[in-house]
């Protein structure tokens, strides 16, 4: 017989823009009815209202969990964000009060990947500029400027997930895939890693972003990167709005250094569908504008749904925090006549073995164990015997350094 969490009667999940319906079906279904479902983003103050009380929250991009909001979330227990950043989370404010954050990283590789394939055709095929004359009362039929994608060279700054399988997709369509990493990956099919983006930059036809956001990677495409491109060639960042200084590719494009580029996403991003966009790139008839919309498949919200709503109620039922993004990883297999008790506390030496000497004064029995640390927070993991449970819990609440408790079944 599965052990049940206690709280589950009353665990509130506060569920925000418009998650995919997986995600909701996923917690029903481990038995947690109490969920409040809003399909759109809460301003701040809104925010820290509904916020009060909630145990698990999931948002996408849209919502911002500053330390502020975090404050007046007098019970929260986990974070899920419905998307592959974490950017909108303060992570440090989220790590410091014992909440352990979940995000879907892999899940909507392939929508992105399909978007920068359809892109770079149409960008090769002078597409854009094309359908923009076309709407004018012009009909530019003509070959000039307008590519085929095979025999052509991609290039990929930053061979992870969504990189490497553009790498795949682009090599089925015959061209010629380099890329760079900061590490040495593994090539898939035919693709080739260089030594650096210098020399990326001034072989490809195509360049493509897929970097992560870091210090690092701020700015990473300025002037002086666009100077390195090949005359004519197109440049496409579905990445992270930071990493590209827009002032200067509008500049690129001017100059006709860069032939098109497509832009995904951006530094500063509209908080609402009905808010335009503020950006140097508007208005350019071969630059395609899409408003972040990469992993916005429905194939790849179900997707996102189905992976966060899962690590949800893993943490939630057995305390597991296998990929959580700021936290101490673990997982325990679930044992019989156990109760299972997750215990926070300050990254500070002492505080295991103040507990194991305070369960051996009194006679409490571990029948597993497992901790593990992550910057200031150390997460502990104890299934004792049932009957000893509530006295387990008592005098782990009066060890030093203990941030938060809590009781699984």
């Amino acid at each position: 017989m599965e052990l049940q969490p206690i709280e589950q009667s009353d665990a509130r999940f506060l569920l925000l823009e418009g998650v995919h319906q997986n995600a909701v079906d996923i917690i029903k279904k481990a038995g947690y009815t109490n969920i409040e479902y809003i399909a759109h983003a809460l301003d701040e103050d809104t925010l820290i209202e509904k916020i009060k009380g909630a145990r698990f929250i999931g948002i996408r991009s849209r919502t911002q969990l500053t330390e502020k909001v975090l404050d007046a979330a007098d019970r929260l227990a986990g974070i899920g964000c419905f998307c592959i950043g974490t950017n909108q989370v303060d992570l440090q404010a989220a790590q410091i009060k014992g909440i352990p954050v979940f995000n879907a990283p892999y899940s909507n590789t392939r929508s992105v990947a399909e978007l920068v394939i359809g892109q770079l055709i149409l960008l090769l095929r002078g597409v854009p500029e094309k359908n923009h004359h076309v709407h004018n009362g012009s009909w530019p039929k003509s070959a000039k400027d307008s590519y085929e994608a095979r025999g052509k060279t991609l290039g990929i700054v930053g061979y992870g997930s969504i990189g490497s399988q553009l790498s795949v997709l682009a090599e089925s369509l015959g061209m010629n895939v380099i890329y760079y990493d900061v590490v040495t990956k593994l090539p898939l099919g035919n693709a080739s890693q260089v030594a650096s983006m210098n020399e990326l930059l001034s072989q490809s036809d195509v360049v493509s972003l897929h970097v992560p956001e870091l210090d690092s990677t701020h700015n990473i495409m300025a002037k002086a990167q666009f100077d390195q491109m090949k005359d004519g060639a197109i440049f496409i960042n579905a990445a992270r709005g930071i990493c590209v200084v827009l002032e200067d590719l509008a500049e690129a494009l001017d100059s006709k250094k860069v032939g098109g580029a497509a832009i995904d996403v951006f530094p500063k991003e509209p908080k609402s569908n009905d808010e335009p966009l503020d950006s140097p790139l508007r208005g350019y008839a071969n630059v395609i504008l899409t408003p972040h919309v990469g992993g916005s498949t429905v194939e790849a919200q179900a997707n996102i749904g189905t992976e966060v709503a899962e690590k949800f109620v893993q943490f939630a039922k057995k305390g597991n925090t296998v990929s959580a993004v700021n936290f101490p990883e673990i997982a325990v297999q679930q044992q019989p006549n156990t109760h299972r008790l997750l215990h926070i506390h300050h990254n500070q030496p002492g505080v295991l073995s103040n507990i194991n000497q305070l369960f051996a004064k009194h006679n409490i029995n571990i029948l597993a164990q497992n901790m593990m640390t992550r910057g200031e927070v150390g997460y502990l993991l104890i299934d004792v015997a049932e009957f000893d449970s509530q006295l387990a819990l008592e005098h782990l609440n009066s060890v030093e350094g203990t941030i938060r408790l809590r009781v699984l079944y």
